[in-house]
This record gives structure tokens, sequence and C-alpha cells, in this order.
């Protein structure tokens, strides 16, 4: 225990201020969010870090094992129930909102050749939950920090504009608040972008569109579970049994299995009677190692080739948010709900 402290505490205690620093600006800015903050802050401060030999331990245990630990604490956020019973009427948008997303990273890498992880973590991540997709995908899939980084800060670009102008879009096209919600729900894809827009629209039309939104949201965040497990069963196959150092554990997502006990948990207890609210600390917790593993993610990428990289993989993103969003808005003019 004393070996591992001495080997990871450096590394563990910079990623822990960069990620305080990064949640309150976060706070501040709750459309960019904390794991943006966290990465960019990270990227900075690694280009002043002359020996990162001593935080190397630290930083490569925060960005795999706390980003894992995040995503199970994560399922304390999903009361099953609620997801069922409201979130039924939406499943028609949501598989195909995802199916659009994948379709298109799909295409988008055969035509033009970008590195598998990313198209795969921006086809997730864009179609499910984003950072929290590309969270619980990337360990499954065994991309690297760079790679990681270069999804996210494609997700944040678009989940920023989507924030700010999805509600006029929806006001101009006439969408009721139940269609707002739906929309904002299937066609945003992180959580905090979901909620400002939400947000935005309920000020300016007096509605609830929110809650909609994030019970829509709370239900696509489900998708986690058959996509890693789909992709964890694709690596095997891929991986034969007779390779040098192969396990089934190596590829298959061990930890989603502690995602659906905490999902399970929090449904029974909430369904014998302990308040949802009760399981707030560990949603907050969970958020927090996001930010705290974005910011081990930015101090092991380099800024620059970040930037020379970020064509196609800003393209691909493009593609798969104004694709989601046209299927969204259909699919709602289809089932009579716009």
């Amino acid at each position: 225990m004393k070996q591992w402290m001495k080997m990871n505490a450096l590394g563990m205690l910079l990623c822990l201020g960069i990620a305080s620093i990064a949640w309150c600006l976060g706070e501040l800015a709750p459309v960019i969010g904390g794991p943006v903050f966290a990465i960019l802050i990270g990227m900075i401060v690694a280009m002043f870090i002359r020996n990162k030999n001593v935080f190397r331990e630290g930083i490569a245990f925060t960005s795999k094992k706390v980003l894992q630990l995040a995503v199970i604490l994560l399922g304390f956020g999903m009361n099953m129930s609620v997801v069922v019973s409201t979130g039924l009427q939406s499943l028609p948008i949501i598989l195909a909102t995802i199916t659009t997303s994948l379709l298109v990273a799909f295409i988008l890498f055969k035509l033009m050749k970008i590195p598998t992880n990313i198209a795969v973590l921006i086809g997730v991540g864009s179609s499910i939950c984003g950072g929290s997709a590309i969270a619980a995908t990337a360990p499954v899939i065994d991309a690297d920090d760079e790679e990681i980084a270069q999804a996210i800060s494609v997700i944040f670009l678009f989940n920023v504009i989507a924030a700010l102008i999805f509600p006029t879009l929806g006001g101009l096209l006439h969408l009721s608040d139940y269609g707002f919600g739906l929309f904002a729900g299937t066609a945003i894809n992180d959580t905090s972008s979901v909620t400002a827009a939400a947000s935005i629209w309920d000020s300016i039309h007096g509605a609830t569109a929110l809650e909609t939104a994030t019970v829509v949201k709370m239900t696509r965040t489900l998708a986690i579970i058959p996509i890693t497990l789909g992709l964890a069963m694709y690596r095997r196959k891929k991986t034969p049994e007779r390779e040098a150092g192969f396990k089934l554990k190596k590829v298959f997502p061990v930890f989603i299995l502690f995602f659906v006990l905490a999902s399970l948990i929090t449904t029974i207890l909430v369904s014998l009677g302990v308040p949802f609210s009760a399981f707030a600390p560990f949603k907050m917790l969970s958020k927090f190692f996001i930010v705290m593993a974005m910011a081990a993610i930015g101090l092991n990428t380099n800024l620059l080739n970040l930037i020379k990289k970020g064509g196609k993989p800003i393209l691909v993103g493009f593609c798969c948010w104004v694709c989601i969003a046209c299927v969204s808005l259909l699919i709602q003019k289809a089932m009579g709900i716009w």
C-alpha cells in the first residue's frame, strides 16, 4: 500500500488540484462544463512540467481507474422505473438517433480513413451521452488519452453550439414544450448542455421542458450498456485467444456490470421508500471523478498534436450532430408529436 501511494500520490494530487479548479469554472460556465476546463488546464499545465516521471503513474491511474469508478457511480443516478415509465415514448427517437450517429461515424471512418478509436468515440459520444459515454467506451476499445481528449473536444464544441441555438431553432419550428424536451434530450449529447438548452427554453416560454429532456437523457444513458458490451465482444472476436497475454477481462467492461448493479440498487431502494435525493452525493462524486480523469487526460495530451489532427474529427462530429438533430425532428413529425 505504501509503495502504491508513493508511486501514485503526486500524480493523483496534481489531477485533484486541476479538477478542483475546473469544477469551480464549470459551475460558473455550465455550458462549457468542468470536464472541458479540466482537459484544457491539464494540457496547459503539461507544457510547463519538465519531469513528468514523478507524476506518470498517478496520472495513468486517474485516467483509467478513476474514470471507470466515475462510470460506476453514475449508475446511482439512474432510477430504472422512472426511465421505463417516462422514457418509453421517446425510445423510437433515441434508437433512431443512436443508429444514425453510429452509421454516420462508420461511413465517414471508411471514407476519410480516420483512426478507428476516434470514429468510435465521436460516434458513441454524439449518440449517447457525451463525456460519460466516451468515459465508458474508452477503456473497452483501449483508446489512448489523446484520442479521448480529441473526442471530448469535438463533442464539447457542438454541445455549446446546440445549447445556444436549439432554443431559438425550436421556437422557429413551433415545437411544443414536450417536443422541445424530446428534441433537447435526443439531439444534444451532454447532460450539462441538455440542461442548459432546456432551461433557456423554459425561461423563454415559462414551460417545463427540462423535466422531459432530463428523463429522455437518462434513458439514452442506458444505451451505454449494450454499446460497450457489443464493442467488447467485437474486440474479443478480433483478438485471438492464442495471442500472448490475452485476457478476456482486458476487453470485457466489468465496470459496466457494476454500473448496472448500482442502477438496480438505486431503483430497488427508491421503490422501498428511500428518496432519490439520497443518491445525489454519488452522482455528484461521479461527475467530479470524470472531471478529475479529464485532468489526467489533459496532462497526457499534446496540445499542438490535438490542433493539427482536429480537422477530420470535427467534420465527423459535425455530421453526426446535424444528422442526429434532423432525425430527431423527423421522427417526432412522423409520430405526430411535432
